[in-house]
């Protein structure tokens, strides 16, 4: 019972994360942006991911939670602190996933502090030029309860809620879709542009591995590259979450 009145709490917490904003923020971007984001480190995504991205002379961001660097899973091989430090070198935006990869909605105003505290030394240990500017929920659950706290540390927090960020939106709940094999096609792909256009909006996809044989929550290279080149016959810019968010406020 205590189990299931947790998850109803959780529910509800997410919910309402989705539609009670802290502030009404006013995106003033000149055109439409697109932002291709990657969490939990897997090694193919800032490899082969990071090399595709920066072929179009584009960056990406990833959202990585330092206490699960180096620990392969059944799903992907994980990149290493070295693959961390490339990608700020390489110019790639290094975003916080809390340390221990656990749920907002799971945690008090006390025990997420020191999670984004222990990440963020963490990043620092490895490269104190390392700027921790935006946010991703784990496994995206929101929490309206924590949304005013992630407001002072970050910049911005992306969900897993498919939707264009367009007009007046909630940048601690910014919605973003899958760029996942099995939930994203080519089509789909085109339409979420199209939209974008239409709304002169901000787009963000997100993902995980970057293979040819892709876990459950990545895509292949040609999935990838798709995107871009969608991104490129429409002019539309591909930003980190930090870049789109200073073109927002212009």
């Amino acid at each position: 019972m205590n189990a299931l009145w947790s998850e109803a709490r959780v529910r509800v917490s997410h919910r309402l994360a989705m539609h009670v904003q802290v502030e009404h923020f006013r995106l003033h971007n000149a055109t439409p942006m697109v932002s291709f984001t990657f969490d939990d480190l897997p090694r193919s995504a800032a490899t082969i991911g990071a090399d595709i991205l920066e072929s179009y002379g584009a960056r990406g961001t990833f959202y990585v939670s330092g206490g699960l660097v180096g620990l392969d899973t059944p799903e992907w091989a994980a990149g290493r602190a070295e693959d961390v430090v490339s990608l700020h070198r390489r110019g790639h935006e290094i975003g916080c996933h809390t340390y221990s990869h656990l749920r907002a909605c799971d945690l008090d105003e006390s025990l997420l502090a020191n999670e984004i505290a222990r990440n963020r030394a963490y990043f620092r240990s490895l490269d104190r030029s390392m700027a921790i500017e935006t946010f991703a929920y784990p496994f995206g659950y929101g929490s309206y309860a924590r949304k005013h706290q992630l407001k002072s540390e970050f910049l911005t927090c992306r969900s897993i809620v498919p939707g264009v960020n367009a007009g007046e939106v909630d940048l601690q709940f910014l919605r973003a879709m899958p760029l996942i094999n099995r939930q994203m096609s080519r089509e789909r792909i085109d339409r979420a542009f199209d939209e974008a256009c239409d709304s002169n909006g901000w787009l963000i996809f997100y993902g995980h591995d970057v293979a040819e044989r892709p876990s459950l929550y990545g895509c292949t290279p040609d999935l990838m590259t798709y995107a871009l080149e969608a991104a490129a016959r429409r002019n539309i810019p591909a930003l980190t979450m930090a870049e789109a968010f200073q073109c927002a406020r212009a």
